[in-house]
């Protein structure tokens, strides 16, 4: 089969693999559509540590059965589907409690940390746990379907955030996974929703999916900004989704007193807090990982256009052109937000 090989680090190869071999309680998926995720490019020169070579990356994704594990009864061939990205084992303590995404063996498709090896779905097939895999309206095209997985962990984060009806929320981050969880937010209850970005282009996308205020962090003092939205206040909720010192400090200053902040976006493994803002003001600060048994959900909310991605989605292409987008993806190319490859 092809597949799209990171063979190091700023290095892609489309080379020529063995087609995976689906196990008893596995289904072998032929990739129509697979999304190239910011953790993917942000991997790709190995900044984060969980991409390493050689590896086939790839985690958003969406195709057609192609095979069946011996124990496979609720899947097909040729039925149309889509899939977690994260691998959860099934039977620890927290997948028992239902905490998928906190699995003690969890791993994830397309990706290399040193403790395992998953390959992804830059390729033409991927095989993956039938527990995982989700079947797809025929109203969902491919394309749209493969941003299911993105749109479950805006979902998610909404979800395990305490949201009140007619809540000013905040939302720093106008990429993918900022405008879906914005749009969450919106369907959650909140009134306003202001979004915080330093490109103008990512912040008419915001207000064309729901945002009622913009800020560009390059030119506005943010917290000051959102105070005057709140009547001094700050914000009830903020979200937190891109993961460097700067953007989780505003998240947490333009918040009010007792407000939470979900912390979703992990760009950089360590960052500098303000202990003492969080600790006098008495805010909350929230982890959310990847999501947790909401993707059925999400296929409805994208189905029924409850949930939006068109504006987001930039560009659709072969495999092979894989790695001229990855380059334009890492050089920060104006006005290009999702790539959709095509194996």
């Amino acid at each position: 089969m092809k597949a799209l090989v990171l063979t190091e680090y700023k290095r892609l190869e489309l080379q020529e693999l063995p087609k995976p071999d689906p196990g008893p309680n596995e289904v072998l998926i032929r990739v129509e559509a697979c999304g190239v995720c910011g953790s993917d490019v942000h991997g790709y020169d190995g900044s984060t540590g969980r991409r390493i070579p050689p590896l086939v990356m790839g985690h958003e994704a969406a195709g057609t059965v192609a095979d069946v594990g011996a124990n496979v009864t609720n899947f097909r061939s040729g039925q149309r589907v889509t899939f977690d990205s994260t691998v959860s084992c099934g039977t620890c303590f927290f997948c028992q409690r239902g905490n998928i995404n906190l699995c003690d063996n969890r791993q994830v498709l397309g990706v290399s940390c040193g403790d395992y090896r998953r390959a992804g779905a830059f390729a033409e097939f991927v095989s993956v746990p039938a527990r995982i895999l989700h079947p797809l309206p025929d109203s969902l095209s491919f394309e749209k379907a493969a941003m299911i997985e993105a749109i479950s962990v805006g979902v998610h984060a909404v979800a395990i955030t305490p949201v009140s009806l007619n809540d000013t929320a905040v939302i720093v981050g106008a990429g993918m996974i900022g405008l879906l969880t914005l749009q969450a937010a919106h369907l959650a209850g909140c009134r306003r929703l202001i979004v915080v970005d330093v490109d103008d282009s990512r912040l008419r996308t915001a207000q064309q999916l729901g945002a009622t205020h913009v800020i560009n962090a390059k030119t506005t003092d943010v917290p000051s900004a959102v105070r005057e939205l709140t009547d001094k206040r700050g914000a009830d909720v903020a979200f937190e989704c891109v993961g460097t010192t700067a953007t989780v400090t505003s998240a947490i200053e333009s918040t009010r007193k007792g407000g939470t902040v979900t912390l979703v976006g992990n760009i950089a493994p360590k960052i500098d807090l303000p202990l003492q803002s969080v600790v006098t003001r008495q805010i909350r600060l929230q982890g959310s990982c990847a999501s947790s048994g909401e993707i059925p959900a999400c296929i409805d909310l994208l189905a029924s256009g409850a949930i939006r991605v068109d504006p987001m989605l930039s560009a659709f292409a072969p495999l092979e052109d894989g790695p001229k987008w990855f380059e334009r993806l890492y050089s920060h190319e104006p006005n290009l937000m999702k790539v959709v490859l095509h194996p």
